[in-house]
């Protein structure tokens, strides 16, 4: 059952293609047409879901900590495919897989990871796997929308986004989180025009970082976890670069979540 009480496109359908390719039975749940919107707590929407007896349950949430506090109610697996500020753990083995795929390895790489890190389930999960396969990891971003103690985890902060660029071998943009900061979405922000001036990545920024002493003409991978604000934290002319390996991301995002459906699988009946 995949449960997406948020928005989603690529999440969603890379899970549903996942879960068709190893042959499951499918059943997709969107909160704004469900009994949620009548009252129905959590735990009574997915236990009637349970009871028609669906083995593993993939769910997007607004709420930190919601696939975690489900897991302990009922009796499924349970995938988390985002929830809320917090983490997005099949998007960082697949944005891990992909650096893997277009770099040959993932120990000692220098990845950069841009935009709004306070509000971003994504660079959380990021920072966590590439951390424990030997990554070398910097944030980069305005201070508002930097957490607190972020350098607790072992990465690097930096402010200015041309010398994070010089640093980098790979660069994974991040858009602002709208949705998540209330009011009229740039709270943090003066503007997004601002914004795109001095965190956005345009084609004359790369070029200039790839050009940078000592780099000798090396390329920077762009990635982005999506959805693109294009003209915002990055630019087509960019997003579209023959560096970038955006869309691989989105085809990679299949395979991963694959794996993780089949291994999970194979624990159906076990204890744990």
């Amino acid at each position: 059952a995949n449960l997406f009480f948020e928005n989603s496109t690529r999440t969603r359908t890379t899970f549903e293609i996942a879960e068709k390719r190893l042959s499951a039975d499918v059943l997709n749940f969107s909160s704004s047409s469900s009994s949620t919107k009548k009252g129905e707590t959590l735990i009574d929407t997915v236990n009637n879901i349970l009871a028609m007896k669906v083995d593993m349950v993939v769910m997007r949430h607004p709420d930190p900590g919601a696939a975690v506090f489900l897991s302990r109610h009922v009796e499924a697996s349970i995938v988390n495919a985002g929830d809320g500020t917090h983490e997005h753990p099949t998007q960082a083995l697949l944005d891990a897989f992909s650096i893997r795929e277009k770099l040959g390895k993932v120990k000692g790489v220098k990845v950069l990871i841009v935009g709004d890190i306070l509000h971003s389930r994504v660079a959380l999960s990021n920072i966590h796997c590439l951390k424990k396969l030997g990554a070398d990891v910097m944030l980069c971003g305005p201070t508002t929308l930097m957490p607190r103690f972020v350098e607790s985890l072992d990465v690097r902060v930096e402010h200015d986004l041309d010398k994070a660029l010089a640093w980098c071998d790979v660069a994974n943009m991040l858009r602002i989180q709208l949705e998540r900061q209330g009011g009229d979405g740039i709270a943090s922000l003066p503007s997004l025009r601002e914004y795109a001036m001095l965190f956005g990545l345009d084609l004359d920024r790369y070029e200039r970082a790839t050009k940078a002493a000592g780099r000798g003409g090396k390329r920077i991978v762009i990635m982005h976890p999506g959805p693109i604000n294009r003209g915002v934290e990055i630019t087509s002319e960019v997003a579209d670069h023959a560096e970038s390996i955006i869309l691989d991301q989105v085809e990679n995002g299949v395979a991963v979540r694959m794996a993780v459906l089949y291994l999970l699988a194979g624990r159906l009946g076990k204890t744990s």
